[in-house]
């Protein structure tokens, strides 16, 4: 009999380890297909087979699942990302197999046709402009009010998204996403965007199911680095039936009932505003916080749907978790990093990952590649959980020694 296999696009570097290791759980064997294997620094760890393959090239990739096809049994494809979800959906249409719609997922992933749907539908967002341009930019700002949102009208991982209070940001930001400093996958397009004032959470949903809410904190602006997440959010029974409402809202504007979605919302004065709905499970350490606090793996059962098995979504007990990201002060080279067995020795601690080693370079981008780490603890209550992480924040260390000056010799 030929061996099952979970087909792997390329995805959230980080989130493709939990696919993997849930795929191996569901004795499947995941093979990953990438444009660029490297960029997975644990496939010999895990021993995970990789293939380079152009992830941009739909006929490629059809070619490949059609080789793979010949020698074993292709269970399931999917992806841990959205930048190439839509390309799984396509895979699935062709091969007959469970998967997304390719056009939502589209749709969904273009902002601005995102903010279009939303609207349409009465789903309360942030008034937004599109710039192709900095008089674009300028005008859109004049038209809803400084301070304003400036963000690529596709991307991920809050690469390129900024802050901008005054109009000397506004052209400082805008020149450097138009002129070589932001890479792009499309055409070069901006949303301006209303500055949405208030406490940040995000739905995790699977199929059309609200499975948790978490609440997130931010660093400082100008950039939106996240510095912690909670599981689930501390809110009142009408804030939580009101951000579960309005994200099945989201999910039948865009199209999006099959498979996970996350979507990002802030409270304001006129309730839940949709910052951002992503069709995918949330990056960084979300998955494994509702993991922790309710029993359910999303990325095991995203799969399930993936081979055509059923889901299985039940809560199995409620306690808390949350994640603080140890994110980059300076840019520089990474010396030192100290402590990080002894926070995870921790009564508590779930998880102590560190992203980066010993005298890697560092160079600062204000999105979420400036974590060089993070902690998760968990408890059955949210005091008791936030004290255990702070314990653990407080034995780690670590030094970044500036970048000798131009010129400079050792």
């Amino acid at each position: 009999m030929a061996k099952r296999v979970l087909i792997l696009l390329d995805g959230l570097v980080r989130t493709s380890l939990l696919y993997v290791q849930a795929a191996r759980a569901l004795n499947l064997h995941p093979i990953i297909l990438s444009s660029d294997p490297d960029q997975y620094d644990y496939l010999a760890a895990e021993s995970i087979e990789a293939i380079r393959v152009d992830t941009d090239d739909l006929d490629a990739l059809i070619s490949e699942c059609s080789r793979l096809g010949a020698s074993y049994d292709i269970a399931g494809i999917t992806c841990a990302g959205d930048s190439f979800y839509a390309t799984v959906g396509k895979l699935c249409r062709y091969f007959d197999l469970p998967g997304p719609n390719a056009a939502s997922i589209e749709r969904c992933c273009d902002k601005f046709s995102q903010r279009q749907l939303l609207a349409e539908a009465g789903v309360s967002i942030p008034a937004y402009r599109l710039a192709t341009d900095a008089a674009d930019a300028k005008s859109s700002a004049a038209e809803i009010g400084l301070p304003v949102i400036v963000k690529p009208a596709v991307g991920i991982g809050s690469s390129g998204v900024r802050l901008c209070r005054d109009v000397d940001e506004l052209t400082e930001h805008t020149t450097h996403l138009l002129g070589g400093g932001h890479i792009w996958r499309s055409s070069p397009r901006i949303l301006v965007e209303e500055f949405a004032q208030g406490p940040q959470y995000g739905a995790n949903t699977m199929g059309n199911a609200v499975i948790a809410i978490g609440s997130a904190e931010y660093g400082p602006p100008p950039h939106f680095v996240y510095r912690e997440w909670n599981v689930p959010a501390q809110l009142t029974d009408y804030a939580r039936e009101s951000i579960a409402d309005v994200s099945l809202s989201c999910l039948r504007a865009l199209g999006l009932g099959w498979g996970p979605t996350n979507i990002e919302l802030r409270w304001t004065k006129r309730g839940p505003v949709v910052i951002e709905v992503n069709p995918r499970l949330a990056g960084g350490p979300t998955t494994r916080l509702v993991q922790l606090a309710y029993g359910v793996d999303l990325a095991t059962q995203h799969i399930k749907l993936a081979i055509g098995d059923e889901c299985d979504l039940r809560i199995r007990h409620s306690h808390t978790a949350a994640a603080r990201f140890l994110v980059a002060d300076r840019d520089g080279i990474l010396q030192r990093i100290d402590g990080d067995g002894r926070a995870a020795a921790i009564s508590g601690v779930a998880e102590v990952r560190m992203y980066a080693e010993p005298n890697t370079p560092i160079v600062r981008k204000g999105d979420a590649r400036d974590c060089i780490g993070h902690v998760i603890a968990t408890s059955p209550s949210h005091d008791r959980t936030k004290a255990i992480l702070q314990r653990a924040i407080d034995l780690i260390d670590w030094s970044i020694t500036p970048f000798p000056a131009v010129g400079e010799h050792e």
